[in-house]
């Protein structure tokens, strides 16, 4: 800022001279900081260059002079007993050494405005005389003569210009005219005013040091020509992407100083489309940022769109519109941060776009749910009583509803019943700069949840926390079953998330003990994910012996019985899964209740068939897997068959373990409708399958027939339909309510993965979903076990009746 020119030279004559020593001065003491610096009244006069009057301050001491409730203040030079007083109010303060500009009246002549002024009035002050009075009160003043001003307190300095003057200090100015002011000669005071003023053109300054003709050395910074909602835009990528933009306002509602660094700003002022979003991400990259919640700032940068997991066309993920390279000026501070808008998105998910990307059709957030989410990208927003419904992971991540009646399970989460119920009410959780409690399914956050709506990898939508509402639990309890009676063969399925010799024995507890606690000890227990001796070592190891002496002893620990196990060892790194880890199925059996048939010749490439023993259908290997050299086995564990012996009856088991879904597109992402790519292999381990189910009953048409294992597919998928064919196999997840049809919690869907089907010649069964891991935070494995209490049929339906019936009697005896 540039300092203000002060005239040099003085103007005084023989007379005011004497005048300065005898009169008696306004103040006894002069002001030694705020003072009148200049008086002009001729602004917008005749001849006149300056369009305005004005009064300039300054301050001569060393620190600021606040101003609040002072005024300046006008009497005309030929003041009369009616004459009053004008007031123009102050507020701010005078910074030390610097000026203070108040403008006045406004005329219709001249041509050059003031500088911004520091406060402004309407007085028109008279062009050639008049009292000035720097007042510290806002109430006119009363005085109309010198003396009388002198006695009042409130005035802290007086400049009477021109030679008509009553009220001045001593010695009024010369007289001034259109184009000529009275302006100190320094920041001092004598209390004569002839002495201390010259007169000469006006130089108005104001507190930022501009004066006329002067570009503002401190301008207030002003906005630029693009708002939030332009740089979001009407679709899903902005239309100023790569583009520059200048002056953005925003209040920051939200910092972020770990991760992907930087902050959320949002209009205040939004528009009425509701499809442009009024908040945007400013990332900082590797930097924290220096703004705080409630600055008003201007940023400026580039328009870009991030898209987690890499912009490929492969990656089917949407993007999140941010601003980078960012330039930050903050306008002010402690500002009240918008209202958070409580998120209520329509029941419907997706547009489609006939597989292809939907980025750039217009969002239609009333009928669809994430184009409901991408309208409030960015924003602050929050979600009423939030309930969990996706357990807390290893990133402190959740899932919540914002639509609590959506599809709801017994056990609080949200039901996955078909592709078009993905529902839409499911947001991803994640820490901001709040990070949300560890919560499982049903789990409540009473009151708000606030963040600000992003798009991540590994779930879409996402609320980054800013406050989270007070943990009510759910109250949910890992699930027991009930035992199997004596008549009943008990068969179950869990998959233990690859477990290995090397892994801590806590696991190997933990799932022992729900084997035994909550399983109650099944007769037969379908294993996935058993890997080899030494994990994910990759050494060429295969054998797993290791792996099931160490969960079989912790199952007898656990009070459980000795099982047996079965299983071959697969071609190393043939079958999938984590490398190094040989993952494969396996049977765990209870030799006390059940028997396993033994016939040697199975091995990693050798298939099972089915042959023909006294008119009943037996396996050529025991345990064999089926058409292990297929090419849809791929990179995938291979089905393992097994013939167990029940209370007489035949029972044939396969365990199974099918592709996964990697290399799908994303449910939420920008292909719609999304391409499920793995399907294709699971729909030939199915027909594989159920050919081989097919063998089995050409040979037996009464076989009883168990396929059990993790499907990696949903009821509903043509996987799963295919197992069941016309219906001679039963989907058992088929026969409970809609609402408990769920192994397993994928971003927030409840859904089933694993499965148990039977013959449909077994007609006597007890079926059921144990929850005991996918809810939880705290996991032995991500998978729930399942378990069915079947009675083995006989092969004649009347022979059935007459064996089951002498089954219940028998099960009623007192037992000896």
């Amino acid at each position: 800022m540039r300092p203000t020119p002060l005239r040099v030279g003085l103007a005084v004559t023989a007379a005011s001279a004497v005048s300065f020593a005898l009169a008696t001065p306004i103040h006894a003491a002069p002001s030694v900081d705020a003072l009148i610096t200049e008086v002009y009244g001729g602004g917008g006069n005749s001849g006149a260059t300056l369009t305005q009057d004005f009064v300039e301050l300054g301050n001569a001491g060393a620190a600021p002079v606040a101003v609040d409730g002072w005024s300046v203040q006008y009497l005309p030079s030929s003041a009369s007993a009616s004459s009053q007083w004008q007031v123009t109010p102050l507020a701010g303060s005078i910074a030390a050494g610097k000026r203070f500009l108040v403008a006045e009246a406004k005329g219709s002549g001249g041509t050059v405005e003031l500088p911004a002024p520091d406060a402004t009035g309407t007085i028109a002050m008279s062009g050639t005389g008049g009292t000035i009075a720097l007042v510290t009160a806002t109430s006119p003043l009363t005085c109309k003569t010198a003396a009388d001003c002198a006695a009042d307190p409130r005035v802290r300095d007086l400049v009477g210009y021109g030679t008509a003057t009553v009220v001045r200090e001593t010695t009024p100015t010369a007289n001034l005219g259109n184009t000529t002011s009275a302006a100190r000669t320094a920041l001092t005071d004598t209390d004569v005013n002839a002495t201390d003023f010259t007169v000469g053109p006006p130089t108005p300054v104001n507190s930022s040091g501009q004066g006329t003709g002067d570009p503002d050395p401190d301008p207030e910074p002003q906005p630029g020509d693009k708002r939030i909602r332009d740089v979001q835009g009407t679709t899903r990528v902005s239309p100023l992407l790569g583009q520059k933009v200048s002056g953005v306002p925003g209040v920051v509602t939200a910092t972020r100083a770990t991760g992907d660094r930087g902050f959320w700003i949002q209009d205040t002022a939004p528009d009425a489309d509701p499809r442009t979003s009024e908040g945007v991400f400013v990332y900082t990259a590797g930097l924290a940022p220096t703004v705080e919640p409630g600055d008003d700032v201007l940023v400026s940068g580039t328009v870009a769109e991030y898209r987690p997991g890499g912009d490929t066309a492969a990656n089917s993920n949407q993007t999140l519109t941010e601003i980078t390279g960012a330039t930050v000026t903050v306008k002010s501070k402690g500002n009240a941060l918008p209202a958070p808008e409580t998120l209520t998105p329509p029941a419907g998910y997706l547009p489609t776009a006939g597989g292809g990307s939907i980025e750039a059709l217009p969002l239609d957030p009333a009928t669809y749910g994430q184009d409901y989410y991408e309208s409030r990208e960015g924003m602050y927003v929050q979600v009423t009583d939030a309930r969990v419904v996706g357990p807390t992971n290893g990133f402190d991540e959740s899932w919540i509803t914002t639509n609590p009646t959506q599809n709801p399970t017994a056990r609080g989460g949200t039901i996955y019943l078909g592709y078009d119920q993905p529902n839409s009410g499911r947001i991803k959780v994640k820490p901001g700069s709040a990070t949300p409690h560890v919560s499982n399914v049903g789990d409540v956050w009473r009151g708000a949840t606030v963040g600000n709506v992003e798009y991540t990898n590994y779930g879409g939508y996402t609320l980054a926390t800013k406050a989270v509402g007070e943990y009510v639990s759910g109250g949910i309890t890992p699930e027991v079953t009930d035992a199997q009676r004596s008549y009943e063969l008990a068969v179950a399925t869990f998959n233990v998330e690859n477990l290995a010799a090397t892994n801590e024995q806590g696991k190997f507890d933990r799932l022992a003990g729900a084997v035994v606690a909550n399983l109650k000890s099944p007769d037969v227990v379908v294993l996935e994910e058993i890997q080899d001796n030494n994990g994910a070592t990759d050494d060429g190891t295969v054998a797993a012996d290791a792996t099931f002496a160490k969960f079989t002893d912790a199952i007898v620990a656990a009070g459980g019985p000795r099982y047996q196990w079965r299983q071959i060892d697969p071609v190393n790194k043939a079958d999938g899964g984590e490398p190094g880890g040989n993952i494969r199925v396996a049977f765990l059996f209870n030799p006390a209740r059940v028997s396993f048939v033994d016939r040697p010749g199975g091995d990693a490439t050798t298939p099972v068939s089915v042959v023909k023993q006294r008119n009943h259908a037996a396996l050529s290997v025991s345990p064999g897997r089926v058409a292990p050299t297929d090419p849809a086995w791929n990179s995938s564990r291979k089905p393992l068959a097994g013939e167990f012996l029940f209370r007489g009856r035949t029972v044939f088991v396969v365990a199974n373990h099918f592709n996964s879904k990697g290399g799908d597109q994303a449910m939420h992402g920008r292909y719609q409708e999304p391409v499920r790519s793995s399907e294709v292999q699971r729909a030939q381990q199915a027909a594989l399958v159920r050919g081989f189910v097919d063998q089995l009953k050409a040979v037996d048409k009464g076989a009883n027939v168990v396929l059990a294992g993790d499907i990696n597919d949903y009821q509903f998928s043509p996987a799963v339909r295919t197992l069941v064919g016309n219906g001679d196999v039963v989907a058992l997840i088929d026969t409970l309510p809609a609402a408990e049809r769920y192994s397993y919690v994928f971003e927030g869907n409840s859904q089933t993965l694993d499965h148990i089907l039977i013959s449909a010649n077994i007609t006597r069964f007890r079926y059921d979903v144990v929850h005991v891991n996918a809810e939880f935070a705290d996991q032995a494995s991500d998978h729930d076990p399942q378990v069915v209490k079947l009675r083995p049929s006989t092969g004649s339906a009347n022979v059935d009746r007459l064996v089951f019936l002498l089954e219940d009697i028998a099960e009623c005896l007192p037992r000896p």
